[in-house]
């Protein structure tokens, strides 16, 4: 289980698919310290073959970084990673297009938000 704000959690699951839509592998990925947007975590994403994050929320610039280096993201994305996994692989997750104005944001919900933050795509 993850962070709501991409910024904040601490580590990203990094889940490979095969062609057929199909969960290969899992793997975790730790985060760095700091905000996403100042880390360097969107360069290391794209070296890792990583194309797609779902994310419960970020910033403007944590997007642009991300979308910067090839890496699509959908946002909005809530509950277990498994029902996330499950909802993008049926074609069900759309992106919020709701993103945080500031660092320090608290304008998600009060209970825990668990979200799917990264996948990559197995050639």
């Amino acid at each position: 289980m993850v962070d709501d704000h991409f910024g904040h959690c601490d580590y990203y699951t990094i889940v490979t698919l095969n062609e057929q839509n199909q969960v290969m592998s899992q793997e975790r990925l730790d985060s760095p310290e700091g905000c996403g947007c100042k880390s360097n975590i969107a360069s290391v994403m794209q070296e890792m073959g990583i194309t797609l994050m779902l994310a419960g929320n970020m910033g403007m610039g944590a997007y642009n970084k991300l979308s910067a280096h090839g890496i699509k993201v959908i946002r909005g994305c809530h509950g277990k990673v498994e029902d996330v996994l499950l909802a993008y692989m049926d074609g069900k997750l759309n992106d919020s297009q709701i993103s945080c104005d500031h660092h320090n944001c608290n304008n998600h919900e009060e209970k825990p938000v668990y979200v799917i933050p990264s996948f990559k795509n197995a050639r």
